[in-house]
């Protein structure tokens, strides 16, 4: 298995996945959007996204469906398949459509844009006041619901925390204030005492 990947968002979370597993794939940086890689690449996702799963003359794309794959590879309950998986999907989704989907303008202007300089216009800052207010409403839900708590599940670390947690690796660059959420803030904490979640990157080229 081939795991193609970059330093941002979701690749970030399907490498974290596959070194939290110990998965047995070779781990690919890629370029989707280099112009001498696109139309290759093309061939392994027509979305020119990473990350992408290749294993054999299959190609899977989509962090939560790589993540889903792997732990079914390692044989783990990383991804829940009991009774706890649709408490675990609601939390995924959640993530996608609300906590990242806000921290994503903001981990664009602060992160990525620095990245390369001269590609894209400063946003008006009006832009980005509507994504952080956003952020802060749902980081309240979430720091509300994780008292008392550990993990997302009752059953302990699972895949929801690591996709919950999608943004909260570049909160200081991307200005999310996640400094005002204790329990969000301890939460993470512990996330963050896991090797694979730190530093996914640890040892790849």
């Amino acid at each position: 298995m081939k795991l193609y990947y970059s330093h941002n968002l979701n690749p970030r979370v399907a490498v974290a996945v596959a070194r939290h597993l110990k998965s047995p794939v070779e781990f690919i940086r890629a370029r989707p959007f280099h112009p001498a890689e696109t139309e290759a690449f093309r061939k392994l996702n027509p979305n020119t996204r990473v990350p992408v799963l290749v294993e054999g003359d299959r190609s899977l794309w989509e962090a939560d469906a790589i993540a889903c794959r792997l732990s079914e590879v390692a044989g783990s309950d990383f991804w829940r398949r009991d009774g706890e998986m649709p408490e675990m999907i609601k939390w995924i989704s959640w993530a996608a459509y609300h906590l990242s989907n806000a921290a994503r303008p903001l981990y664009f202007e602060w992160v990525v844009k620095p990245q390369v300089p001269g590609h894209f216009p400063p946003a008006d800052p009006k832009t980005l006041e509507a994504p952080l207010q956003e952020f802060k409403q749902f980081a309240a839900v979430l720091d509300e619901y994780l008292k008392g708590r550990e993990w997302l599940l009752d059953s302990g670390l699972s895949y929801a925390d690591f996709r919950v947690a999608t943004s909260l690796p570049f909160a200081e660059k991307a200005g999310l204030p996640v400094q005002d959420f204790p329990n969000v803030m301890r939460w993470h904490g512990r996330l963050l005492e896991i090797p694979a979640w730190h530093d996914p990157f640890e040892g790849l080229a």
